[in-house]
């Protein structure tokens, strides 16, 4: 697991030299992982320049709507129209071939029906041209009815792309699930965590928290020398603490 610079962000080419003397990407940061060159957008998506291929983890779109109906409590209903004009911010900026959503893209599957006609207007630009991939999450199943194709998994080269990381897994694995985040000085950010064996995305979507990243559950699927990517104004490489 290595990570250099690439000057190629969402929305800037504008590249900046680290302390160290090596070239980072005010917007991206361009990981080594299993034999593949992989950069870690500011967004949370990951692109996988190689394979035209962009993931996003956890948008959990609708979750606002599932609240209410299965609580009562009220929760400002934007959450849906901000995170699909975040996907197509980046989707926009990186072009790619292949758009591939680990899971969880809807907060339970009654989300699904509830989109707004703009929401699936949006999703229908999006998909128009490439191939669109839903991963079944353990919130959805996978959205069949809105174009695009079904997996349980992904396999594509060195890499395996899942929902949730799998304690048996060979290196390569990609997943979401967890919604990491790091809190530095005070701060908290959704981050990336990845060390030789697997790589773990922040969640997407605008409402969906974090668990921290020294929790055991999350840790300990990960190596003494794992790496956390902040996610933020820039991308940020962090080593990840012991667990809490």
């Amino acid at each position: 697991m290595t990570a250099n610079s690439q000057a190629k962000p969402e929305r800037s080419r504008l590249a900046n030299v680290g302390e160290r003397g090596v070239e980072r990407s005010m917007n991206s940061t361009q990981l080594t992982f299993a034999g593949e060159t992989l950069t870690a957008l500011t967004s949370g998506a990951l692109f996988w320049q190689r394979e035209k291929l962009l993931a996003v983890a956890d948008l959990h779109l609708g979750k606002s709507d599932r609240i209410a109906r299965r609580s009562g409590a009220m929760l400002p209903p934007y959450e849906t129209t901000e995170t699909l004009s975040r996907l197509a911010d980046v989707v926009d900026a990186m072009q790619p071939n292949v758009v591939l959503c680990l899971g969880d893209t809807f907060d339970d599957m009654e989300a699904i029906q509830a989109l707004r006609e703009d929401h699936l207007a949006t999703l229908t630009r999006l998909q128009a041209g490439r191939r669109w991939l839903w991963l079944e999450g353990n919130h959805d199943p996978g959205p069949v009815e809105l174009g695009g194709e079904h997996l349980a998994e992904l396999s594509l080269g060195s890499l395996t792309f899942r929902h949730i990381a799998r304690d048996d897994a060979l290196a390569g694995e990609v997943s979401g699930h967890y919604h990491p985040k790091a809190r530095l000085k005070g701060i908290s950010r959704p981050c990336f965590m990845v060390d030789d064996k697997r790589l773990i995305l922040p969640a997407f979507g605008c409402y969906t928290g974090g668990l921290s990243w020294t929790e055991p559950v999350l840790r300990r699927l990960f190596a003494s020398n794992a790496l956390a990517y902040l996610t933020g104004p820039n991308i940020l490489p962090v080593p990840v603490p012991e667990a809490a």
